[in-house]
């Protein structure tokens, strides 16, 4: 008894001094650690100064239009269609292992739509929103890799997260709306236009002044100049939807792989493991709420806005 207690003790406390231990002399070996107490980087710690850069770079020279990150989102499509390829390749009655796993996401994932969009429309919009979720968080984890991000091809990194490069979050930005206002139109119909440009009101209060209600007429047109700013206002903010869709999971992304990179370079050791676990996390949350986003979106082009023209 008295050995298996030694043991927990140094379990306890032995692995979380180890590791303090060896943060303390990754940091000291660095090349930070060693130019603030004046001593001589370890090689095996000595990591170049992160130098991120914004625009994608371009590793083959033979094929300009190639860019790291566009590489990197194929490598995540392919990932994405290998992983269901492999679920369905050998299906059976009754799921078990891997296919098992992958009917148990699906269900999450298709309940949730149902839940927020109702069940005619959760299972249409399931497939758009699930994809944007997988192809957010896929480029997110494939840069977590060990040299993902390190491997170099003509002096330049061969793989970058593609969450990193701009135009792909406009990419998707852009197709959200354009999905978000198909779907308004689609079963709204013209009605849909009325949350933008809304003459009911003033069209009412002229009708009201012709027949002689002064008071009513007035009152009519000044709800419609009411409706009108609302209108503008409700344009202004379908639009800026694209900005803070690209804004969000671009600066997010960005900032999580320049904080790693930084880390790394100040304590290559351990501590870089920590932020390893939170980008994860991050990049799970960031392809939720961009698929999440897509689906509250959808239901609501979807109500029907017969309040909002009488």
């Amino acid at each position: 008894m008295a050995e298996k207690t030694l043991k927990t003790k140094l379990l306890i406390y032995g692995i979380p001094i180890g590791l303090a231990a060896l943060t303390l002399a990754s940091f000291l070996g660095s090349g930070v650690g060693a130019k603030i107490f004046g001593g001589h980087p370890q090689a095996i710690l000595n990591v170049s100064a992160p130098r991120p850069e914004l625009p994608a770079e371009r590793p083959f020279e033979s094929f300009q239009f190639l860019t790291n990150t566009m590489l990197c989102a194929w490598i995540s499509i392919i990932t994405i269609l290998a992983i269901f390829i492999t679920a369905a390749r050998n299906m059976k009655l009754v799921p078990h292992g891997f296919q098992n796993f992958i009917e148990y996401c699906y269900e999450v994932f298709a309940d949730f739509a149902e839940d927020t969009a109702g069940k005619e429309y959760g299972r249409k919009f399931f497939p758009v929103c699930v994809t944007i979720f997988l192809f957010v968080l896929m480029n997110a984890w494939w840069s977590l890799v060990p040299g993902y991000e390190t491997i170099k091809y003509n002096g330049v990194p061969l793989f970058r997260n593609a969450n990193t490069d701009i135009n792909l979050p406009m990419m998707l930005a852009v197709f959200s709306f354009c999905y978000v206002e198909y779907w308004g139109i689609r079963v709204n119909g013209i009605h849909y236009f009325k949350k933008f440009i809304n003459l009911g009101p003033i069209a009412h209060g002229v009708k009201e002044l012709a027949s002689g209600k002064i008071k009513a007429g007035l009152g009519g047109i000044a709800m419609g100049g009411v409706a009108m700013a609302t209108g503008v206002l409700e344009l202004v903010s379908e639009l800026v939807r694209l900005l803070s869709f690209t804004f969000r999971l671009f600066g997010n992304m960005t900032a999580g792989v320049i904080l790693t990179m930084v880390m790394i370079y100040l304590i290559p050791w351990v501590a870089p493991a920590i932020f390893y676990g939170l980008e994860s996390f991050t990049g799970f949350v960031q392809a939720m709420i961009f698929g999440a986003l897509t689906l509250c979106f959808l239901v609501i082009a979807i109500s029907s806005h017969e309040e909002e023209t009488h």
